[in-house]
């Protein structure tokens, strides 16, 4: 049988980046457990295992890098040399080195010249000499035979994210289906009973069908936590800080389509915690709190949707500084009427920073507006609660799954819209004295002003509104607004289709899905929608001012 030799390759990355991965995990905590022997054995088994696949594979420069690793290793077991925090920076340093290459296991980039001298003074600090850095090892090709086919006995499975994708796809264009049949059957009366009975079943082996594939999709959160374990350590140590972290409900399980998407965000809001929320180990004895700070990644299940928390304890946000520093920019503000949670909220905007300067890591405005950015694009919600001298907890809130919503369905004119569930509060009719506007405005909602649009006005709809309209009313991030709508149509599972590069600028509008008659339905951007409101809001009240009038 021929052999597919870039699937070997791939098999080989996947493998070797599982063993990097225990490899750093292992370090990591060597750091603080010098002594642990069985941390030490972990990360000389991987090394190992790595150098005997590279060199099977004729991938002899990567082979020779990770025999030459494998012997200060080994001189690391034997108890010749001692483990140190300078020694475990070097090692880590080697394992990027790793990572880069096996990503480039074609053979095509060769080891940078500077850092093969990194591995030699790692060498020569552990007493070895020059002379045996390119050796090979024995029975390098039988050991690595003998680890993929390890890997292969598993009851385990690889699969290719793209058919698991096809697979939902498919799922969903049955649901479509079966929404049409099912309205069929409907229109044909007493006649089709027994057609019917046999659609329910088919309906129950559907959604079971369904559940099952949006289960293989789940992937625990602790995978994407644990590499933050060194995202920690680099950036403490960069500020000349102290900070261990501390992972909390790991095996909460979400879409795998959001997990890649959340490590971005995640990686911002570390780093913003410990550049500006956690202080100085001589600091934090002064205050009586430990040298080293706590950074705690937590999530866990809520209400149908995922709850992922960042909690320092750190200063926490200041509020005076944040209202002093928008104030010297140029925005207006007025901060007695202003809740702790809208004063927060301003850090997300883009180019504010609080830090009084630039560095590596932070200072120009850029991450905590990447993460709200990010997290909306999610369908979530991010929210910022701090106490003074105790710290802060920023709290994200998503949804378990990108691929397929509970929606509300409106209808204005002949087109329907949906919306997220989730964002739904309540609904209501259109009050007598908002029924003569064209566009939308302000209306009192139990005592309180709430802005609302029509939809109508939004995607310039033609005909004629009714007599009545009727009003959702949607919450984001703390406040509430009304879309204004024809009629309601009702709660409805909706399977979500992105939209085409065309309409990637259209402001609004989140996707699209096919509803049960075969019509196209737009899923509104509940988040975009509310930020269209508050825009189109303080320019009305910039028009009516008088200081707007007399320019």
């Amino acid at each position: 049988m021929e052999i597919d030799r870039n699937t070997i390759l791939a098999s080989f990355r996947i493998e070797s980046e599982e063993g990097m991965d225990s490899m750093e995990q292992a370090l990591l905590a060597l750091e603080s457990r010098p002594g642990d022997t069985e941390l030490v054995q972990v990360i000389f088994r991987a090394i190992h295992t790595l150098k005997g696949s590279a060199f099977a594979l004729d991938l002899n420069e990567l082979g020779a890098f990770a025999h030459g690793l494998e012997d200060v290793l080994d001189r690391v077991v034997k108890g010749m040399v001692p483990v140190t925090g300078k020694l475990c920076t070097q090692l880590l340093r080697t394992v990027d080195v790793l990572r880069k290459a096996v990503a480039a296991s074609d053979g095509a980039q060769p080891i940078p010249a500077s850092e093969v001298q990194l591995l030699q003074q790692i060498r020569e600090a552990a007493g070895l000499d020059e002379q045996s850095l390119s050796a090979p090892a024995p029975d390098a090709g039988s050991e690595a035979i003998t680890a993929f086919t390890a890997a292969e006995t598993r009851r385990t499975l690889r699969v290719d994210v793209d058919k698991l994708d096809r697979m939902l796809d498919l799922t969903g264009e049955l649901a479509i289906a079966q929404g049409r049949l099912e309205r069929l059957l409907a229109q044909l009366g007493e006649h089709a009973r027994h057609a019917m009975e046999a659609h329910s079943e088919i309906r129950h082996l559907f959604i079971s069908l369904q559940e099952q594939v949006m289960k293989v999709r789940m992937v625990p959160m602790q995978p994407l936590f644990q590499q933050f374990y060194r995202v920690v350590r680099d950036t403490a140590r960069a500020h000349g800080k102290l900070a261990r972290l501390v992972i909390e409900g790991g095996d909460v399980e979400m879409d795998n389509t959001i997990v890649e998407r959340l490590k971005d965000p995640l990686m911002h809001m570390i780093r913003n915690a410990i550049d500006h929320g956690l202080e100085t180990a001589k600091i934090r004895r002064r205050k009586n709190k430990p040298p080293q700070g706590t950074i705690t990644l937590r999530a866990a299940h809520e209400s149908g949707t995922i709850v992922i928390q960042v909690v320092d304890d750190g200063a926490g946000f200041d509020r005076e500084r944040i209202l002093a520093h928008a104030s010297a920019h140029g925005m207006q503000l007025d901060a007695k009427k202003m809740s702790d949670q809208e004063v927060f909220a301003l850090v997300f905007k883009a180019g504010f920073s609080t830090a009084s300067e630039v560095t590596e890591l932070s200072g120009r405005g850029v991450g905590m507006e990447v993460v709200k950015r990010n997290i909306e694009h999610l369908r979530g919600t991010v929210r910022i609660d701090s106490t003074p001298g105790q710290g802060s907890t920023i709290t994200i809130r998503l949804p378990l799954t990108l691929a397929i919503i509970n929606g509300f369905s409106v209808r204005v004119g002949e087109d329907t819209f949906v919306l997220p569930l989730e964002s739904v509060v309540e609904c209501l009719e259109m009050p007598d004295d908002q029924t003569t506007g064209k566009t939308g405005g302000v209306m009192n909602l139990r005592g309180r002003a709430m802005p609302y649009m029509r939809l109508r006005d939004l995607f310039e709809i033609s005909g004629e509104a009714p007599e009545r309209e009727n009003v959702v009313v949607v919450e984001h991030s703390g406040g509430r607004a009304g879309l204004a709508a024809d009629a309601l149509v009702g709660e409805h599972q909706a399977v979500i289709k992105p939209m085409g590069r065309l309409f990637e600028q259209v402001k609004g509008v989140s996707g699209s899905t096919i509803l049960g008659n075969g019509q196209v339905a737009l899923i509104l951007d509940v988040p975009g929608l509310c930020q269209e409101m508050i825009e189109r809001q303080k320019a009305l009240e910039a028009s009516s001012s008088p200081g707007e009038a007399r320019a």
